[in-house]
């Protein structure tokens, strides 16, 4: 299936909307699990530096400097790891006691609070530390104390979520583009499937439906419903086609009484001059009516299929050539020039003889019908890619394009005077024969004027 089409789909486009719509609430989630974590853990660690601070503030006041220091170094020997910072100078910041070698030399922000980087702490083997401190200077003795924190942890886990958070917008977007591809293809080929029927049937199989799973979604619904509408059409199309065949056939029989009669009468009439070429009219009228009445039930019993044998195979070489000698005659009469090219050997095709001549004879009737005198009828035979092609190629006015595909109807003319004798039923008659032998007939244009006939017929066993 064509990748291009696929993206062009609305089920495509609703599924892109919905990836666009649950990525935001993805990020949404996550960016408020991440403000609160991380808001959380670094609030945890204030309170701890601030509590760490007010104890050894109090430690100074009850047992002077020295009982500080001690104090200090205690809690940095018991853990040498731990991820406390302290450090105790003098008032030029010269250090006492500490896991710190020197005071920091960054700003200070609003509260005493400190944020720097380290290379190196006393005491551990890590070469980089992020800390989180708060300075505090002792009242009496000017003394200066930094309590802090590293705060890698909390760094740690911030880059931990924000991968998280990239990896979950990405495996989101990739799963929702993989679902809404994986939907807009079962759609697509279940939408292809009835535009695939509907372009059968616009090119006159009615006899094609819209396949049904059997699961009862929304598809199978409008296939039913479509199913009984094409069933409704087609059972309209039949009573119409029906009712002209019974008019057809019901009238043929008083026509040809009528005929028989004026047969008759003109053989005793034959004194009155006026009254034969009254009588000889009426009997050309009334072949002209029997022979569209013969034209609707012949492309009737055509289009049933029951006058096809495919056991039989016809040369087509032959045909073409007798259809050739045929008309080639009448071309002259009209002063019209008439060339035939045909392949040598045989072009053998499965089917009725009879017809193939009677359709390949209205074909060639047209072209000597509407080119004027002086023209050229130009007739091919060819085998190209295991197919036999027939070409029918004139200089007549040619056929507008907007009515190419009009004039295989029935009745259909393009001179809407029909001062020309014919019934519009030759074409009607030349595609039944094409449809009953599963071949293909087109029209192109022979520029500069006229027309071009193409007619594809299968090969027996391809040739």
């Amino acid at each position: 299936m064509n990748p291009v089409k696929l993206l062009h789909t609305s089920t495509f486009r609703l599924a892109m909307l919905y990836m666009v719509l649950f990525s935001s609430s993805v990020f949404i989630l996550f960016s408020f699990i991440y403000w609160e974590m991380v808001g959380y853990m670094a609030m945890q660690i204030e309170t701890t530096i601030e509590a760490e601070t007010e104890g050894l503030g109090e430690q100074y006041r009850r047992v002077g400097i020295e009982g500080l220091i001690a104090v200090i170094e205690e809690r940095i020997s018991k853990n040498p790891k731990d991820s406390s910072v302290y450090l105790l100078t003098m008032p030029n910041y010269t250090p006492l006691i500490g896991n710190l070698k020197e005071w920091p030399l960054v700003p200070h922000t609003p509260g005493g609070w400190l944020n720097f980087s380290l290379t190196n702490v006393m005491g551990k083997s890590n070469s980089y530390h992020q800390i989180r401190a708060r300075r505090f200077r002792l009242a009496d003795g000017g003394y200066h104390l930094l309590v802090g924190r590293d705060v890698r942890e909390l760094n740690a886990t911030q880059s931990m979520i924000i991968h998280a958070l990239g990896w979950g917008l990405a495996m989101t977007v990739g799963l929702a583009l993989l679902g809404g591809l994986m939907m807009s293809w079962s759609t697509v080929r279940r939408v292809e499937v009835i535009n695939q029927t509907c372009r059968d049937i616009i090119t006159g199989d009615l006899t094609r439906r819209i396949p049904n799973k059997g699961i009862g979604d929304d598809f199978d619904q409008l296939g039913d419903n479509l199913n009984a509408m094409l069933d409704r059409i087609e059972t309209l199309m039949a009573g119409v086609r029906q009712v002209a065949d019974n008019i057809a056939h019901d009238l043929r029989t008083p026509l040809t009484r009528l005929r028989n009669r004026l047969e008759q009468l003109r053989g005793q009439v034959t004194d009155n001059q006026q009254c034969e070429e009254l009588i000889e009219k009426n009997i050309a009228e009334a072949d002209q009516l029997l022979a569209t009445f013969n034209a609707l039930l012949r492309i009737a019993q055509i289009e049933s299929g029951s006058r096809l044998d495919c056991h039989v195979q016809v040369n087509l070489v032959t045909l073409v050539q007798d259809a050739a000698e045929l008309y080639e005659v009448l071309a002259h009469e009209k002063n019209q020039s008439f060339t035939t090219q045909l392949t040598r050997g045989d072009i053998r095709v499965c089917g009725d003889r009879n017809l193939l001549f009677q359709a390949l004879a209205n074909l060639l009737d047209n072209a000597v019908k509407y080119t004027p005198s002086g023209g050229h009828i130009h007739l091919s035979l060819t085998q190209p890619e295991n197919v036999a092609e027939i070409r029918i190629v004139d200089t007549g006015p040619g056929i507008p394009e907007e009515a190419k595909e009009k004039v295989f109807e029935r009745f259909f003319r393009l001179e809407r005077s029909r001062n020309t004798p014919g019934n519009g039923l030759g074409l009607s008659l030349v595609v039944a024969v094409a449809k009953l032998h599963d071949s293909q007939i087109r029209l192109e244009d022979n520029r500069p004027t006229g027309i071009e006939v193409v007619w594809v017929l299968n090969l027996v066993n391809g040739g």
